[in-house]
């Protein structure tokens, strides 16, 4: 026999699968959400809630975040097909981009640099969001002498060029080439003015990297203490980042 208490709990949760359903239907929403929300009731309706309908409502750049993340923990390869699928259709720039950074963000370097490279011509051969991607993605890929090339083109508009992004790529760059205290410069800057932690992690990582454990510890920690006092919604990339900083610092390498 059912608990009293239960019936009303189970009477709500069905009855916001239902309106979660009815959402997804109205609104042109993937049809694989209906068996998400259906078949793990009521947490699959809580997460779609949190994916499609709160950022719809909110509209802020926070909502929209966590919609994102709750989407790409679901299904992580959907951004790629999606941007490769509008690319094909219509290959632009912005589409080009598009698929570039969801190449990257699958660990296809080598597909997001070419993609890069394509878009960069003509008027766009000079635009700093295609240089930099595309300078990451060569960094990535082990090839940091033609980063470089890239970086110093970038770092010649002193207005979009030299960005704290841009300076992480150079210290990577600078790093990858073995000069050292260039890249401790161009490290030092970025980790101290880049949001979110990738910087400061990068910068422990090279830390220890050269042997400078103390100073690497010292990073470190001073990352422990920004990923808890961050906000949630943004601690689970600090770990990421905080880890890797960790393990670069335990065996003073990656």
């Amino acid at each position: 026999m059912i608990p009293s208490f239960g019936i009303p709990v189970i009477g709500f949760s069905l009855l916001f699968s239902i309106a979660m359903c009815v959402h997804v239907v109205r609104t042109n929403q993937a049809m694989y959400w209906l068996m998400i929300i259906l078949f793990l009731q009521p947490l699959g309706g809580l997460v779609y809630l949190i994916a499609i309908v709160l950022p719809g409502l909110v509209g802020g750049p926070t909502a929209r975040r966590l919609g994102h993340e709750a989407r790409s923990a679901l299904d992580p390869g959907r951004e790629y097909r999606e941007a490769k699928a509008a690319c094909d259709e219509t290959p632009t720039v912005h589409n080009l981009m598009r698929l570039a950074k969801a190449a990257a963000g699958q660990g296809r370097h080598e597909e997001a640099e070419q993609l890069y490279a394509r878009a960069a011509t003509g008027i766009h051969a000079d635009d700093p969001t295609l240089l930099l991607g595309r300078a990451v993605s060569l960094i990535e890929l082990g090839r940091d002498a033609e980063a470089l090339g890239l970086l110093d083109a970038l770092g010649a508009d002193t207005d979009a060029g030299r960005t704290p992004a841009a300076a992480l790529a150079l210290g990577r760059a600078y790093e990858g080439l073995g000069r050292t205290s260039e890249a401790d410069t161009a490290y030092q800057w970025a980790a101290g003015r880049l949001p979110g932690l990738e910087g400061l992690a990068r910068y422990a990582a090279f830390l220890a990297r050269c042997g400078r454990a103390q100073e690497a510890r010292e990073t470190l920690a001073d990352i422990d203490r920004r990923l808890a006092a961050a906000n949630p919604a943004f601690r689970a990339e600090g770990r990421a980042w905080r880890d890797l900083a960790a393990r670069a610092v335990s065996q003073g390498r990656f």
